[in-house]
Order: C-alpha cells, then structure tokens, then sequence
C-alpha cells in the first residue's frame, strides 16, 4: 500500500503522534510525505518515508501527481482548518483529483484512525484490485 502523509504546520505534532500509535500498521507499506512531516516522524519512528517538497513548494502536487495517476492507496492530510494556507489552490487540486481517483483520504484524526483501524484489518483489498485491473488509456 502507499500512503502518504501530509500535515499543516498546527498539525504537525497531532500526525507524529498518531504515526507513532499505529506504526506497527505502517510498518512494510510505501510511504510518502511533504518535507517536514516527513522528516518529523522519521525522526520519532522507524520508519522510512519518500519525502517530498514542502506543501507550499509543491509537495501537496507532487503527491497530487501520484494520485492523479492512480499510484495512491490512502492519505492522511491533518489540516487546520482554522488557518488561512497560501497555498489552498493545490490543496483543493489534491482533495478534487481524490474524489476523482477514489483515493481514501482523511482530513482529521477520527477519520485518519477509522482508515488505518481497516487498513489493519485488511480492508484495503479492493486497492490491490484496481491496481491489477487499471485500464489503459486506450479504454478510458
């Protein structure tokens, strides 16, 4: 699975520690991370995690580019909501091609937990499916 985490600068904190509760799930997946969260919880866990540009800089499009391709299982975007972000243009891109694409995604930590508790399950099985199954872009 490929997850990718992403977290507002007042979040940061909330996402460490919630990596840090479920790391044992985290374990063996792909990962992937804007610049600073990702190197937040690298530092606090053992995990390792592709880390992208900085949300402003063009990580939240960066990964955006992975989910457009479909080449995205879930993410865990903890965003503030009561704070103006200069780059709210890609974030609304990335939450939109989500929709458009499928992509599991939480904004808040109730939701984040409810994802990773299936993901732990195993609930995540469909994903293996579209992957297998994605159609070239002769059939779209």
């Amino acid at each position: 699975m490929k997850i990718a985490f992403i977290a507002h600068d007042r979040k940061k904190e909330e996402m460490v520690n919630f990596v840090i509760a479920y790391e044992h799930v985290f374990e063996g997946q792909e990962l992937f991370s804007t610049g600073t969260t990702g190197s937040r919880i690298m530092e606090n866990t053992d995990l390792k995690i592709h880390r992208f540009m900085s949300g402003p800089l063009g990580g939240d499009q960066q990964i955006g580019a992975l989910v457009a391709q479909n080449e995205m299982d879930l993410i865990v975007f903890l965003r503030d909501p009561l704070m103006a972000q200069p780059h709210e243009p890609d974030i609304n891109a990335l939450l939109r091609l989500c929709d458009v694409q499928g992509i599991p995604l939480a904004t808040n930590i109730a939701t984040a937990e409810i994802l990773v508790k299936a993901l732990d399950r195993g609930d995540f099985a469909w994903r293996e499916l579209v992957h297998k199954y994605k159609p070239t872009s002769d059939e779209v």
